[in-house]
């Protein structure tokens, strides 16, 4: 583990070391999440869903889509992925906003049967 001090501007703003910068492959933008008492800020890996991807294929394979279909489809349900997760990001900011401060996975997405 590498650790460095940075310092925070009157308006709040930070620079990532260029070091970290490199290493972890930011681009112009950067995901920043609030858990427990940490500020994680980590790169953002892909816009398009990449993270679902397996899923959306392996979702719309077992509804029988295959080739040009396939593919039309894939590229359909990636572009819900963006909204989806906008959504979801209000959804937990009015828990927050609503509750202590704090919101379980179970909070966000309900509980599993």
């Amino acid at each position: 583990m590498e650790r460095k001090i940075i310092s925070i501007s009157v308006k709040r703003q930070i620079t990532i070391p260029q070091k970290y910068f490199d290493v972890l492959g930011f681009s112009n933008e950067a995901e920043c999440v609030l858990q427990d008492d940490r500020l994680i800020i980590r790169p953002i890996q892909d816009r398009n869903g990449g993270d679902f991807s397996e899923q959306i294929l392996a979702d719309l394979i077992s509804q029988g889509y295959s080739g040009e279909a396939l593919l039309e489809q894939f590229k359909q349900e990636s572009k819900k992925v963006s909204s989806a997760v906008k959504q979801m990001i209000a959804d937990a900011d009015n828990l927050v906003k609503n509750g202590d401060g704090k919101v379980s996975l179970d909070d966000l997405f309900g509980t599993e049967n």
